[in-house]
């Protein structure tokens, strides 16, 4: 739906002094449907199919939108005479209020186009491994984790140590795994860890597993693609040495902008890209040279974290989500053949939640499932492989979707598993 500037700034204004139910003011509470339709008037209106796959990219608001849009204009008409004149102030200040909103220091971070691109520099650039010493990653971690890892640990004949995190995780057997790992691991310096996985769905509790880490010598990397503004934190929380993110998840910015960041004094242990021989050591945007990319998303970064602050607090979309979440979850809790991957502690999970059916672990079983929901039931998920007990469907709510639509979820695993699990 096209909404001009003014109306939806108007519908802003209406959703801020939305009644709320024992909410304070100006929050929305979870289940109060007719105050996120108002949010969902602030987005594109979705087609005839039933969208539970937002965890890929998150759609923009209209107000946000438009001020893409003027950029771009601006990009295209004046080019090179804002580029090298203007732009880079502009950039600036962008990346101050990325800083902000990450809770740490502008010259503590470098922009990238997504977080695939800032976890292959800050992996496979990290100097503060040597022959004999030993990295540690789990099979919930991002692909590009995952490829990095063992690039880094051939790179500088490291130890690459990879563990399987529990089939039915919780915060207290999945710190157990990290932590039996780091205490049999010797000369560990160097640890991996995702906050929210995009495989599972699991919330990881980074800052104990981080805690053990450097207790034990190693420096500490944090992926935080899949939790940043969905979960209220800011990266010092975590007590890590680096963490990387993107805006275009749940902080719906344009796809295209992304961030990472250096603990001061951590910048010098990760050597500065390729293109980049002069920088120097502590220079964190070094790590990832960029050339030219779009700037239209870095530009409207300051839009999106504006909007996201009045309109869409952290809190309140966590609480948005976890009911959507709980919507389809709690009714198959039980459902024979249907195994859900996280369990229900609300430190556990946000958004996503994936599920297997029984007998169908492989990535093509898991892709036919997904083609099957689609065709057949009108619903898009994505199949996710990579863990050791097998591949999963993922399920991915965004703040507008409706009730309903989990519903209709609930019903087709209800019609098809009992049809196709096997075993």
């Amino acid at each position: 739906m096209e909404l001009s500037r003014r109306a939806a700034l108007a519908l802003v204004g209406a959703t801020a002094a939305a009644p709320a139910m024992a909410q304070p003011a100006g929050l929305i509470a979870p289940d109060d449907e007719a105050g996120w339709a108002r949010i969902a008037a602030l987005y594109p209106k979705m087609g005839p199919v039933t969208q539970l796959e937002h965890g890929y990219w998150g759609n923009t608001a209209a107000p946000v939108v438009e001020v893409h849009r003027a950029i771009l204009d601006r990009l295209n008409r004046d080019t090179s005479l804002y580029a090298r004149r203007a732009m880079q102030k502009d950039v600036a200040v962008a990346k101050a209020r990325a800083a902000q909103a990450m809770g740490v220091q502008p010259e503590e971070i470098g922009f990238c186009r997504n977080a695939a691109e800032g976890l292959q520099g800050l992996v496979s650039q990290f100097t503060g491994v040597g022959e004999g010493d030993a990295i540690l990653w789990s099979d919930n971690d991002y692909d590009t984790t995952q490829g990095a890892m063992p690039y880094l640990a051939a790179s500088r004949r490291a130890r690459p140590v990879k563990i399987s995190l529990p089939r039915a995780p919780t915060r207290e057997n999945v710190i157990a795994a990290y932590a039996e790992a780091i205490r049999t691991t010797p000369r560990l310096k160097f640890v991996a860890l995702t906050h929210g996985t995009h495989r599972s769905g699991l919330v990881v509790p980074v800052a104990e597993i981080a805690a053990l880490a450097r207790a034990a010598g190693a420096a500490v990397l944090v992926d935080c693609a899949q939790s940043f503004r969905m979960r209220p934190f800011t990266i010092p929380d975590f007590g890590t040495d680096y963490a990387v993110l993107n805006f275009h998840k749940w902080t719906g910015a344009p796809v295209g902008i992304a961030a990472f960041w250096c603990r001061p004094g951590m910048a010098k242990l990760i050597a500065p890209a390729p293109s980049e021989p002069d920088a120097k050591p502590d220079d964190v945007q070094s790590k990832v040279h960029q050339g030219t990319v779009d700037y239209a998303p870095q530009l409207t970064l300051p839009a999106a974290l504006d909007f996201q602050d009045r309109v869409l607090p952290v809190p309140m979309k966590l609480a948005r989500l976890q009911y959507l979440r709980n919507r389809w979850v709690q009714p198959l809790r039980g459902l024979e053949g249907l195994e859900i991957m996280v369990g229900d502690d609300p430190a556990t999970f946000g958004a996503i939640t994936s599920f297997r059916i029984a007998g169908h672990t492989s990535t093509a079983d898991a892709i036919a499932i997904t083609d099957t929901l689609l065709n057949q039931y009108n619903i898009m998920t994505v199949h996710r492989p990579g863990l050791a007990a097998g591949a999963c469907v993922r399920v991915t709510p965004a703040l507008f979707t409706t009730p309903q639509e989990c519903d209709r979820l609930v019903a087709a695993l209800r019609d098809l598993v009992p049809r196709i699990a096997r075993g």
